[in-house]
């Protein structure tokens, strides 16, 4: 029996200005899933995200959070809603400490028990910002940014956690310690879109995945099905 759709996405249409950026798309991801969106660069996959949480009004479409639609909402009511939203880039306060950040991540949440719990949890997944809590958030590497910025995200205790880029610039021992914590968020039974550039290493981890081609859904299923496509395999995965 397949679990119940978290989030779905129905024909939606976006544009940035007079470019049609996201082509009649349909997109879902169910309760405890990791779907994947993989793509080339300028294919859509962060506009997509960009759509979901409120950044960008789609033009066509339907996205629907546990049934109910979010779609024109301002970004601070989707945020309430349950979408947490770690973006490429970081986008960190880098003014701030790793503690106040994280207090930000959880701004919506007035209980102090509930959000010294979120934080524990957040340092247990992450030592690394245990370690800097009181460190300034532009002191810390690129690596210890990510994972601020996931932090962050996971301080709202979201209903499903939008990944852009996690990887992006990173050294491949922190790629590597990334997607195993991505893994084990997935086994504590967080629901999770992941836009990422390392395709194949998304689609381990993975149960389905979508491929966007210039704003268009090409190919979509199983992440292991589309990671053994020869298609797939030679576009995306560096196969012959």
């Amino acid at each position: 029996m397949n679990a119940a759709a978290v989030l779905q996405l129905q024909n939606v249409q976006a544009f940035y200005g007079h470019i049609h950026a996201l082509k009649d798309i349909s997109i879902e991801v169910r309760e405890g899933e990791i779907v994947t969106l993989i793509g080339s660069n300028g294919a859509g996959k962060s506009t997509t995200l960009r759509c979901i949480s409120g950044l960008l009004a789609p033009t066509e479409g339907k996205i629907l959070l546990r049934g109910q639609p979010i779609h024109g909402k301002k970004p601070y009511e989707v945020a309430a809603l349950g979408i947490g939203h770690a973006p490429e880039g970081r986008k960190i306060f880098p003014q701030l400490t790793v503690e106040e950040n994280l207090a930000i991540g959880a701004y919506l949440e007035s209980d102090k028990t509930i959000i010294a719990r979120r934080k524990r949890e957040v340092y247990e997944l992450f030592p690394r910002l245990a370690e800097r809590h009181k460190q300034d958030g532009g002191t810390l590497s690129g690596g210890e940014q990510q994972m601020l910025a996931i932090g962050r995200a996971l301080m709202q205790d979201p209903a499903i956690l939008l990944l852009d880029e996690p990887t992006l610039g990173l050294a491949p021992v922190l790629v590597e310690l990334l997607f195993e914590t991505l893994q084990t968020l997935h086994k504590a039974g967080k629901t999770i879109l992941l836009v990422e550039q390392n395709a194949w290493h998304a689609l381990q981890i993975a149960q389905r995945a979508y491929v966007l081609q210039t704003g268009i859904i090409t190919h979509q299923g199983a992440a292991k099905d589309l990671s053994n496509n020869p298609e797939i395999k030679q576009a995306y995965l560096g196969g012959d």
